[in-house]
């Protein structure tokens, strides 16, 4: 069998249950799937398009900024053309996924031309794969006749084969409507990955608070590993150290919700260790104490969750306002441990 010949299904499968969808895809020709192309060959646009390629979709066409990358992605899919212009993939393809910063959306939609004859064509659509923009930044597309609409994975891509297999089991927000959203969904589904919505409008606050889940922990393990390096550590031993107590606190919060996942001075109640601790952190100047305490806040919030909160969990929140009402002040002024 042709590993790149793959089940394509008609518009009703993309509402049966994931498992019958799985079935029946394995027994339909590729040609009624919908033709897939990338504007965009980044470590995202790389792992969807050799993903969607792997799940049995036809991924006919990608371009870049440079010929070298659309070159490299094209390579590694069986009939992929590697384009100069953003316009041929949007001619080449049913659904054209829109794999550029952000800033760079609303020009790159713009630019793209639909043929009102055959745009309105239940699968042609222009996609982006912004979790932060609207998706009324590709109203052209939709003035001209193409559905629109955002997929965005909550994913943190690295750019190496591994997130073929890593990104499995992950969500993927989609913003669309009609007979988009189903194939969305559909294809969300092919990645293994779990499909979420979003209303319109909430992009940016989504996307913002994700963050803390992302990019924002790996600030806090820099912020360990700065402290610890203070103390000799050196950042490989750090990690060495810290990386299993992360996964174990994921994994803790999978199975019991994060108020009972919390651990530390505030979730036993140790109104001394937190005091010592901020001050400590101030004595350190810049903004250490601040980003304790702010955390701590929130450690707080956490706590009183709880069915029972500790006994002292009052007079640690109260050590906590002290502490920021001096160190949000200090953070403004001084440097901090690098």
């Amino acid at each position: 069998m042709n590993p790149h010949r793959a089940p394509a299904a008609g518009c009703a499968i993309l509402l049966l249950p994931v498992q019958m969808f799985r079935l029946e895809q394995a027994t339909m020709s590729q040609s009624s799937l919908p033709r897939l192309g990338f504007i965009g060959a980044g470590r995202l646009a790389r792992c969807l398009a050799l993903s969607f390629s792997r799940a049995g979709y036809p991924v006919t066409a990608v371009t870049s900024r440079t010929a070298a990358s659309a070159n490299r992605l094209a390579g590694q899919i069986a009939h992929c053309a590697a384009c100069d212009d953003p316009q041929q993939v949007a001619d080449a393809a049913d659904i054209i996924f829109l794999a550029v910063p952000d800033d760079h959306i609303g020009s790159a939609a713009h630019t793209l031309r639909f043929d009102p004859a055959t745009a309105t064509s239940p699968r042609k659509a222009l996609v982006h794969c912004s979790g932060a923009s609207p998706v009324e930044l590709l109203a052209p597309a939709r003035d001209q006749g193409a559905a629109i609409g955002g997929f965005h994975p909550l994913y943190l891509f690295g750019g190496d084969l591994a997130d073929l297999e890593r990104i499995a089991g992950c969500s993927v927000t989609i913003e669309a409507d009609g007979a988009l959203k189903d194939a969305l969904t559909a294809l969300a589904v092919a990645l293994r990955c779990h499909p979420l919505s979003i209303p319109a409008g909430g992009r940016m606050l989504y996307h913002a608070a994700a963050h803390y889940a992302a990019s924002f922990a790996l600030c806090s393990l820099a912020e360990c590993v700065a402290l610890w390096r203070t103390l000799g550590f050196a950042e490989d031993d750090a990690l060495r150290a810290l990386l299993p107590m992360l996964a174990g606190t994921i994994e803790t919060a999978r199975d019991k919700g994060l108020p009972n996942a919390l651990a530390g001075p505030v979730s036993r109640g140790d109104t001394g260790v937190v005091e010592k601790q901020l001050a400590l952190l101030e004595g350190l100047g810049g903004d250490h104490a601040a980003l304790y305490g702010l955390l701590s806040r929130r450690a707080v919030g956490l706590a009183e969750r709880r069915a029972t909160p500790p006994a002292a969990i009052e007079a640690i929140a109260e050590a906590v306002e002290e502490s920021l009402n001096r160190s949000l002040n200090q953070a403004a002024a001084g440097a901090s441990v690098k």
